[in-house]
């Protein structure tokens, strides 16, 4: 009897424990908790995974961009050599035309000076004798003035035929260049086929890099928005600064809120927001405290037809001026960012690229832009195109005006560029 009831009572105990081990009603709770918790885990590891294949991405597309832009620097670098060849012929034939339309004007104005002598020198010399019988003076001096109307008439004829040889030099000018001007045209074919090419391919990574730098361009368009109403290049800049500051300032807010709030995954997109917009540029090709060795390219093909300080209707001028080629290609002077291109006041269509450093070159009297802003940029990397024009028709040729500004204040620009482009 004892013997059973201890065995009652251990039965009791363990049907007791098992009924506090387990709860009507509590163990579907416990299960409930444990999926939640491991849905969360799944969750966030599809999350983090998602995080890596996007920045996997990016680098990618960044890697693709950059190989890309290297190729069409050095397409643009073989497109420059045919733009020098076509600089000297039609620099050479804009000199003939000018020499040209110069020595009509010469000739027309000794034609009309004598105009009036014409019919009579033409009388001289067809009939000499009666005509001077027939003039009411004494011989010696009528024979005088026929001497003095025919060696006017020798020297009319010499000038005329001076003309006439500057002519027949110009033509034969215009024949040698247009006997090169298909092989010019060929290669500058074959290098805008290359470039469209690497365009397309520029275009097909650019969704991937926007993944990385979307603020950044997103910034940059909203600075250039703003800049655009400016009133002066320097106002331009501190727009395009203060905006770009600005939101580095709000990406650096979202960044330490998710920290607080303990979203890891938002705070560390935030921070890359917040590096992407402190160094638009990355490291950028100018030091803050650089002195000037070349480290710019020359933008474009052609020459320099206005230097830094030459005197101007606005004053000394603050920047140096190129006449180039008809629709010669233009490269950035320098690697960094592109923080404005759009028209802007007298300056036609403008762009500034933001070089690193406080240093910003600044382009102007493009035909075409072929960048958009907020996107980087290599030196030597084409951004847009210049005006045609014909060497033939004496004038204004367009020009490529070119600034470099440090801190908002113009610079000398010539020691910082490349002697060659």
């Amino acid at each position: 009897m004892r013997r059973a009831l201890r065995s009652s009572l251990v039965l009791l105990c363990l049907v007791s424990a098992a009924a506090v081990a387990a709860p009507p009603g509590r163990q579907p709770d416990a299960d409930a908790t444990r999926q939640q918790m491991q849905d969360a885990e799944r969750a966030r590891a599809a999350e983090l995974a998602a995080q890596k294949q996007a920045a996997a991405r990016a680098a990618a597309a960044a890697e693709a961009g950059r190989r890309l832009a290297a190729e069409r620097v050095a397409a643009a670098q073989r497109l420059r050599q045919a733009e020098n060849a076509t600089a000297i012929a039609a620099q050479r034939m804009a000199d003939l035309a000018r020499r040209q339309q110069e020595s009509e004007a010469r000739l027309a104005a000794r034609t009309a000076d004598l105009a009036p002598l014409l019919p009579l020198i033409e009388r001289l010399s067809l009939y000499p004798a009666e005509t001077l019988l027939a003039l009411p003076a004494d011989p010696e001096t009528a024979l005088s003035g026929v001497l003095v109307l025919r060696g006017l008439s020798q020297q009319l004829e010499r000038d005329a035929a001076a003309i006439r040889r500057e002519q027949a030099t110009l033509e034969a000018t215009r024949l040698a260049i247009a006997t090169e001007a298909p092989r010019l045209a060929a290669a500058e074919a074959a290098q805008a086929t290359q470039a469209a090419e690497l365009d397309r391919q520029i275009v097909a990574t650019e969704s991937g890099r926007r993944e990385a730098t979307s603020e950044a361009d997103a910034a940059a368009r909203r600075a250039a928005d703003l800049a655009a109403r400016a009133e002066s290049l320097r106002a331009v800049i501190a727009a395009i600064e203060a905006e770009r500051r600005a939101a580095e300032a709000r990406a650096r807010a979202e960044a330490a809120l998710a920290e607080k709030q303990k979203h890891s995954a938002e705070a560390e997109a935030a921070r890359r927001r917040q590096e992407a917009l402190a160094r638009p540029t990355g490291a950028g090709t100018i030091a803050p405290a650089a002195r000037p060795h070349g480290q710019l390219t020359t933008p474009v093909a052609g020459r320099i037809v206005r230097h830094w300080g030459e005197p101007t209707d606005a004053g000394p001028a603050t920047g140096i001026t190129y006449q180039a080629p008809p629709a010669a290609r233009i490269v950035s002077p320098c690697s960094g960012r592109v923080v404005f291109g759009a028209p802007f006041r007298s300056f036609g269509l403008l762009l500034i690229v933001d070089c690193g450093g406080g240093y910003h070159a600044v382009l102007a009297g493009l035909e075409r832009l072929d960048i958009q802003v907020g996107r980087p940029v290599r030196a030597g990397e084409p951004v847009g195109v210049m005006a045609s024009w014909d060497p033939r028709v004496p004038g204004s040729h367009p020009g490529l005006y070119v600034e470099l500004r440090h801190d908002g204040l113009p610079v000398n620009p010539s020691p910082w560029l490349a002697s060659k482009g």
